[in-house]
């Protein structure tokens, strides 16, 4: 047994180096590295396939564990309609397409079902990955892909029911609904009961600060919903997926995802290993039908359904492509699938193994699709009109982010005639610049490559006006690294933001509703017949406090900057959004430094006060007071 252990890590970890020195997911990786150990390849195999299908299913309890945690329930309603109502149409839609293709095969109707089912389901891990690569997980046809994905992921727990219908030999509507309601009747007083209790729980044992301890109570959670789940005729997978609903709304959500992400990492790995030693390459050669088939079903018929959907939601060509091409593929929610109703005898080994091929085929399939569907749709935008020879022709300011700050940027800019380009991944918006002629590159400011294109090699000053936060930061050090003297001006879409920006290079950060604060304080106060250099002065000083250097307090200084250590009053044990500090003091957190040593500065609402870190808080002398006074009590 050890022997094999060994075995299996060995290959997980050559099959992982692999695909990421190919560019490719992990999980593709791993069931390569499968298939090299093998019974049924040449070369040295492991001798107890049986143990590790066991280790598997830990691996499908904490992938679906994690799914749950992640997924917040109140933001399911964000995604919008083409997820919401598109993404289980185009699954439905591809489910009723595999009968009579697989017909044509000789699948019977009950195959033909399942293996609808089990290609349904585009994987959010290599949609993530391939929007993440190439810095573009705001743009339109990302948030697009993004959110149907994530839809998709929470109707596999509709899928899994059904697979649990098919498993009895009943596909009818009737007995599928009825799979559903018993789903419903068993979990749902569990999550109401889980739900009171388990965040108590979570407490108790952080407050103890041992680490593992909290794990413990994190896996049992998880594999403890699972079996409970089981006993009850329902399905592992979903039992472990609304264990992680029941926490995914807790304050110490983020915690919990810590401590389990390392664990689920390393059995999700031997569940893709698992996969690859039940990959029977000779099946396959005896096959090819089945495989193109499948391929095209997964590729072309994924592919086209989303595509014409997404038109009929009104979304223009170029977001509706890149989005198809993005979910024209399957993966590790597939592969679960498959390898539930090959268990529950719903598929015969031979096209089974042609769904794991097809699976990762389609996955490269899908990656060349979007690097193609962005070469064709790319292309740099310049302006009409022929340049001239002089270096005038250059842009002296690039903009990043074209929304309403960077135009009314750049509309300052036009009024002194300084050129600039525009960068925006909004098709729309590049095409209206287009039509006035105004140099722009249609693509991701958090590309190196797009940057390059839009000059900002030998630009002056670029503005950085992306609303998201990560995307901003790879932005400037990316404006940096390309033009080292580029004076970097960016805006913070959050007050934390700032000193992320600021340590990538940016010149200078503008958080707008610091801004604005800032504007009316001025004018209220000076309204109130404040003397103008007090007012000066206490706006110097504020500002310096929200840049992070708040220096010393002098005597003429109005607010105080004062450390406390978090005691066993109203603070402890509970997140700044829970504390409502602010709103109870008139102070604010200006820095977090956790017992283990580290420091969070502009913490999150979320981030939770433990007794033993020290708050840096920022005030009026009487409000820091109360603060302490809280504190204490």
């Amino acid at each position: 047994m050890v022997r094999d252990i060994a075995l299996v890590l060995t290959a997980a970890l050559a099959g992982g180096g692999l695909a990421r020195l190919a560019g490719q997911p992990l999980f593709v990786g791993y069931v390569l590295g499968g298939l090299l150990i093998s019974p049924f390849t040449p070369g040295p195999a492991i001798r107890d396939v049986a143990a590790f299908a066991t280790l598997a299913e830990i691996g499908v309890v904490l992938v679906m564990f994690s799914v749950g945690i992640e997924l917040s329930l109140h933001e399911v309603t964000r995604l919008g309609r083409p997820a919401l109502l598109g993404a289980p149409a185009v699954m439905g839609l591809l489910i009723g397409a595999t009968v009579p293709a697989g017909a044509l095969l000789g699948w019977p109707v009950g195959q033909a079902l399942v293996v609808g089912v089990v290609i349904s389901v585009a994987s959010t891990m290599v949609v993530a990955k391939l929007l993440t690569e190439r810095g573009e997980t705001h743009a339109p046809h990302a948030r697009v892909a993004l959110a149907t994905a994530l839809m998709e992921d929470l109707v596999v727990v509709v899928l899994i029911a059904l697979l649990m219908a098919l498993a009895g030999g009943d596909a009818r509507p009737g007995a599928v609904a009825r799979g559903l309601g018993r789903a419903v009747l068993v979990l749902a007083p569990l999550l109401v009961l889980a739900s009171r209790a388990v965040p108590v729980l979570l407490a108790r044992v952080a407050r103890t600060r041992n680490t593992e301890l909290f794990l413990l109570v994190a896996l049992l959670i998880a594999i403890g919903a699972a079996a409970l789940a089981q006993a009850v005729g329902l399905s592992l997978a979903l039992g472990a997926f609304v264990g992680g609903l029941v926490i995914s709304e807790s304050p110490l959500t983020h915690d919990v995802l810590a401590r389990v992400l390392p664990v689920r990492d390393l059995f999700a790995a031997l569940f893709f290993v698992s996969v690859g030693t039940l990959l029977q390459p000779q099946v396959l050669a005896t096959r090819p039908a089945d495989l193109a088939l499948l391929l095209a079903l997964i590729v072309g018929g994924k592919l086209g359904l989303r595509l014409g959907v997404l038109r009929l939601f009104g979304y223009p060509w170029t977001t509706a492509a890149l989005a198809s091409a993005h979910l024209a593929q399957t993966g590790e929610f597939s592969f679960v699938l498959a390898q539930m109703a090959l268990g529950a005898g719903l598929l015969p080994e031979p096209l089974y193994q042609s769904l794991l091929a097809a699976s990762l085929l389609s996955i490269l399939v899908a990656a060349v699709l979007a690097q193609v569907g962005h070469r064709w749709l790319e292309e740099p935008a310049a302006p009409p009109r022929p340049a001239p020879a002089d270096d005038e022709s250059r842009p002296q300011v690039v903009i990043c982010g074209f929304g309403r700050v960077g135009s009314a940027v750049a509309e300052a800019l036009e009024a002194f005639r300084v050129p600039y380009t525009a960068v925006d991944l909004d098709r729309a918006v590049i095409d209206a610049l287009r039509e006035r002629g105004v140099p722009c590159v249609f693509g991701d400011a958090a590309s190196e490559t797009v940057l390059r294109r839009a000059g900002a090699a030998h630009a002056r000053l670029a503005v950085v006006a992306l609303p998201d936060p990560e995307r901003a930061r790879v932005a400037v050090r990316g404006l940096k690294e390309i033009n080292p003297s580029l004076t970097v001006l960016a805006r913070a879409p959050h007050p934390q933001d700032r000193p992320v920006l600021a340590a990538a290079g940016a010149s200078e950060v503008i958080q707008p509703e610091f801004e604005a604060a800032q504007t009316l304080l001025r004018h209220g106060l000076e309204t109130l017949g404040i003397p103008h250099e007090r007012v000066k002065a206490y706006m110097e000083q504020q500002r310096a406090v929200e840049s992070g250097r708040p220096g010393p307090v002098g005597a003429g200084q109005l607010l105080a900057v004062r450390v406390v250590p978090v005691g066993p009053g109203a603070w402890r044990d509970r997140s700044l959004r829970q504390s409502r500090i602010r709103e109870r003091t008139g102070a604010w957190v200006l820095a977090v430094r956790r017992r283990d040593g580290g420091v969070v500065v502009n913490p999150p609402p979320d981030t939770v006060l433990w007794e033993g870190d020290e708050v840096t808080v920022v005030g009026l002398p009487e409000q820091v007071d109360l603060f302490e006074e809280l504190n204490r009590q």
